[in-house]
Parts: structure tokens; C-alpha cells; sequence
């Protein structure tokens, strides 16, 4: 059987399946934040933070929104008051998909989409804190460590806060572009 896979913006109705996966993939790492903290940061930047859809079936989430460099989201706080507009940094804060749904390139299709937004906002890096040992996982990725950043324990033992550039719009006929493209439509047997 082949499902359709979609990413589109995140809508408040699905807060709840965002919630569930969250709460399956960060509780046992004992980092799992709740709905209240989840909501805020979307709030703080719509633009940045997606779902992708298998059929009828929401997969995975990205929540993303922009901090300046070696700064991130306060686990223990809503990003209530906080302005997050401006553009140089986005901080990629959870990319989670199901786990019956995992390799199958879900998560590198929310990244793909995650970083041509970054690249149509002008943002020149993308961070983001390695928790649960997958620091390999993301410096496969592009991503580099930069230790010392995180203090210990703050997000898990193992914390590392790590960033990459965002590399620069490909110019067709001397025009950059200046929007990311549109979510792509394909095909996951």
C-alpha cells in the first residue's frame, strides 16, 4: 500500500497528535515539555514549525523558531513575551516522527523543507541541542558540535548544542529565490 506524504504548516488541530508524539519520544528522557510549552513556541514562529502527514495520518512534527546563536529554548519556560522575529539563527527545538514510521526519510523530508524556510527567511545557520546520544545522528547531517554551550544536565547528561550553515539559494536566471518551495508531494510504500 502507498500513502501520500505531505508537510504542511502545523494547525491547531494537531496539537494533540504533536503532544502524543512528544510525549512518547521525550518522557523517557525525562525532557518532555507539555502542551502549554509546545503551543508557545509554535506561537512565537508559525512560519518555522511544520507536520508531515502519511495519508490522514499526522507522522511528525518540526518545531523551529529563531534564537539567537548559542541560545535556545528554557525547558522549564513558554516562550510567552519573547519577540522571535528576527531572522540569522533558526533553532531547530524537536523534529520527531512515529516510530512505526521511522526510516522511511520523514525526518530528512521535515529538514529538507525546514532548511529551504530558513534559507527564504535569510537565516545563515541552523541550531539545534542533541539530546539522547544523537550527536552522531546529526553530524552525519551537517551539523557541528559546539560543546560547552549546553550545561550539563540542563537538556539530559548527554546535551550537545550543535549548528550548521545554511547554504545559499540557488539563483536560476540571476534571481535568488525568495520562498521555500512548496511542500512536496510523494509516495511512501
Amino acid at each position: 500500500m502507498t500513502e501520500t506524504v505531505r508537510v504542511r504548516p502545523l494547525a491547531d488541530g494537531d496539537w494533540d497528535a504533536v503532544v502524543t508524539l512528544e510525549r512518547d519520544a521525550y518522557t523517557g528522557l525525562g525532557l518532555s515539555e507539555g502542551r502549554a510549552a509546545l503551543q508557545s513556541r509554535a506561537a512565537a514562529s508559525p512560519d518555522t514549525c511544520f507536520v508531515v502527514d502519511v495519508g490522514a495520518r499526522t507522522a511528525g512534527y518540526v518545531l523551529a523558531l529563531p534564537y539567537p546563536p548559542h541560545r535556545y529554548p528554557d525547558l522549564t519556560r513558554t516562550e510567552a513575551d519573547r519577540d522571535a522575529s528576527e531572522p540569522g539563527n533558526l533553532h531547530l527545538h524537536d523534529i520527531v516522527v512515529a516510530p512505526g514510521l521511522r526510516r522511511r526519510g520523514l525526518g530528512r523530508h521535515l529538514l529538507h523543507h525546514l532548511t529551504a524556510t530558513a534559507r527564504a527567511r535569510g537565516d545563515e545557520r541552523i541550531s539545534l541541542v542533541a539530546v539522547g546520544g544523537t550527536e552522531r545522528f546529526w553530524s552525519a547531517r551537517g551539523f557541528v558540535a559546539e560543546p560547552g554551550v549546553v550545561p550539563a544536565g540542563e537538556y539530559g547528561g548527554d546535551a550537545v548544542y550543535m549548528s550548521k550553515p545554511v547554504a545559499a539559494a540557488r539563483r536560476t536566471r540571476d534571481r535568488p529565490s525568495l520562498s521555500p518551495p512548496a511542500p512536496t508531494l510523494r509516495e511512501v510504500s
